[in-house]
């Protein structure tokens, strides 16, 4: 589509230069990098803080699951309550029950998407379980670092095809494939140049 021509309707809207500069052009890459790296840290800080403390792993596993989802439930009263019903129902009924099983899910979670993150490998993914868990952990009424975890982990999904240049993924990503493209592990034949669906420059 070249410049000034007018879109008809149902046409697909083309990315905008800039967005394609921050989200799929290689030179951003080491901004990226800082990011991801910021982000891995502190997965791996809370981890490292969940591997040490009782009630987390081994005999006493569940110990501190069961009193984070209490302290949260005790949120739900008053005229503005920072926990939600419905949150608080599946706190009481799904993660209570099943707190040791919650405590592996957390630590080996945040484990796992810090180094992913530090490594750059499966940037996009990672990221994405890290937000996932820094909304469950805004959900039940922690606020903390967890809205700026969650920002800049959005953002590096955004990001996916560019996050992890200097990391793993320049060579994970074109072994693997995406949705639609396989990579050359799976018998598809490397893309270059203008045969790239999301090429970088």
């Amino acid at each position: 589509m070249s410049a000034g021509t007018t879109l008809n309707r149902g046409s697909e809207i083309p990315e905008p230069n800039m967005t394609r500069f921050l989200f799929a052009d290689r030179r951003m890459a080491p901004v990226w990098l800082v990011f991801r790296i910021w982000l891995g840290y502190e997965w791996l800080h809370a981890a490292w803080g969940k591997w040490t403390e009782d009630g987390w792993v081994g005999k006493g596993a569940g110990g501190a699951v069961q009193g984070f989802a209490q302290g949260a439930m005790a949120q739900t009263g008053g005229e503005h309550p920072q926990v939600t019903g419905w949150y608080a129902s599946f706190l009481e009924n799904v993660v209570v029950p099943n707190a040791a099983l919650f405590s592996y899910l957390v630590i080996f979670g945040e484990t796992l998407v810090g180094l992913a993150l530090i490594l750059g490998a499966f940037t996009g993914i990672a990221a994405f379980f890290g937000v996932f868990m820094n909304a469950s952990f805004l959900f039940a009424g922690t606020a903390g670092a967890n809205p700026v975890m969650a920002i800049v982990g959005i953002l590096l999904v955004l990001a996916w095809r560019v996050a992890g240049w200097w990391g793993l993924d320049r060579w994970l990503l074109p072994a693997i494939g995406v949705p639609g493209y396989p990579g050359t592990a799976f018998g598809g034949r490397r893309l270059r140049g203008a045969d790239q669906s999301a090429r970088v420059k």
